[in-house]
């Protein structure tokens, strides 16, 4: 399974980036093989609005079946969904720690955005 991860950092030893559409950067994980890919945000750091819309778009078009971040907006929420991304929240911990806890059932679905949009 394809696996997307905000992060701070490009390797899988890198933090949680808490934030979803002005995220540093998504890692994006084979969870099976650990093989990985670097999408950078770069773009949306700075956006005036839209930055969760086009993230989402972002996930979707790497082929990501899964979303693991600290918060997701409303706007973003949408967008995942439609595009059978599922979500799930982490409070921390690095890109290889998460992919595990998805792995093993320790991370729970989420049915909702958790902010308001433009959440910072």
């Amino acid at each position: 399974m394809k696996i997307a991860i905000t992060a701070q950092g490009t390797d899988l030893n890198s933090e949680l980036d808490s934030r979803f559409g002005r995220a540093k950067q998504f890692i994006i994980v084979d969870s099976e093989t650990k093989e990985f890919e670097i999408i950078n945000n770069e773009q949306n750091l700075n956006a005036a609005q839209g930055a969760g819309i086009q993230s989402g778009q972002n996930i979707i078009n790497s082929g990501a079946e899964a979303l693991i971040t600290g918060h997701c907006g409303p706007k973003a929420f949408k967008v995942l969904n439609a595009g059978d991304v599922k979500i799930y929240y982490a409070k921390n911990g690095t890109v290889n720690e998460l992919v595990g806890k998805l792995k093993n059932n320790e991370l729970q679905l989420a049915d909702s955005a958790d902010v308001e949009g433009h959440w910072v």
